[in-house]
């Protein structure tokens, strides 16, 4: 993945962090992402340090949903 496609994802789950949280009220961890201290504004940052945060970001937001709810959801075509 190249850079730029890199920060362009960093900066969509970005976006859906900020949107779970305001829709369901449940606030994510922030700690490790925040720790690393990379935007998805901060071009000037390697794309080894995008990796890194979008990793983070991700963890963040599924360990919330996971622990939001265990109820499993079976699987159906509409």
């Amino acid at each position: 993945m190249k850079k730029q496609e890199l920060i362009h994802l960093h900066g969509l789950l970005a976006q859906v962090e900020n949107q779970y949280e305001m829709e369901t009220g449940c606030e994510v961890d922030h700690d490790r992402y925040t720790s690393l201290g990379v935007q998805p504004t901060s071009i000037h940052k390697s794309k080894t340090d995008h990796k890194d945060a979008v990793f983070a970001l991700a963890k963040g937001i599924t360990s919330e949903m996971e622990s939001e709810s265990r109820e499993r959801v079976p699987a159906s075509a509409d």
